[in-house]
């Protein structure tokens, strides 16, 4: 298997939920979001390392969520930063090589399936650089300050990105140093790839691939998990 660490940041608060427990930390079934996730990719055997970035006061319950799991595969825990870029580089600056593969994945999106995971391993192991989207289902417009209609872009070219996010580890860490010196703040890991010039490609997923943020997500969650 290619050396694969993943990367998963769970340093997420709970507020859109109105929650004082960190999403990643809600239980489903007794059993953690966040421990929900690491299986889907443990269980597959896909993964060679596991770095998960939190907060300082979180660490502990991330290191015991993974113990509680008996992974026999290396793992960190460490303290992320204040934005989400910023956890996934300290993530980075732990892994002292430039080869394989780096994974990265949303915490709070337990419903990745195997194939979608094996896919996007495959394709970014090809390509250098390969992503988890969805086409858009519904017509989206561009809006102006004032919330005025400015365009409606054509639907059939665009795609929701999920994760994982997949990738060389010599090009996502490059795309992170130049995104620190050029002060390059990017919505999604595929954005500072794109950003020095370096193709992303696409696997498409699928909808249950879902982010768990909102109340009705979490509702949606726990009822597909009972099953």
């Amino acid at each position: 298997m290619t050396e694969n660490t993943l990367i998963i940041p769970a340093a997420g608060s709970g507020s859109r939920m109105n929650l004082d427990v960190p999403k990643p930390f809600l239980e489903i079934g007794g059993v953690t979001i966040l421990a929900h996730t690491i299986r889907a990719f443990t269980n597959i055997g896909s993964v060679s390392r596991l770095i998960v970035p939190t907060t300082r006061s979180n660490i502990e319950v991330v290191k015991s969520i993974i113990q509680s799991e008996g992974i026999d595969i290396e793992y960190d825990v460490i303290e992320g930063g204040d934005e989400r870029q910023y956890s996934i580089k300290n993530a980075l600056d732990l892994i002292k090589h430039d080869f394989g593969l780096v994974t990265i994945h949303d915490a709070v999106r337990p419903f990745v399936k195997p194939a979608q995971i094996m896919d996007c391993i495959s394709k970014a192991d090809e390509k250098g650089a390969a992503i988890v989207a969805v086409p858009v289902k519904d017509t989206i417009k561009k809006l102006s300050p004032d919330h005025v209609i400015e365009s409606t872009p054509d639907r059939s070219k665009l795609w929701q990105a999920q994760t994982p996010q997949i990738f060389r580890t010599s090009l996502i860490r490059e795309a992170y140093q130049i995104a620190i010196e050029t002060g390059f703040l990017g919505t999604d890991d595929a954005s500072l790839v794109e950003n020095i010039g370096h193709e992303v490609f696409v696997v498409e997923g699928d909808r249950l691939n879902f982010k768990i943020t909102y109340p009705l997500d979490l509702q949606l969650a726990t009822l597909l998990l009972e099953e």
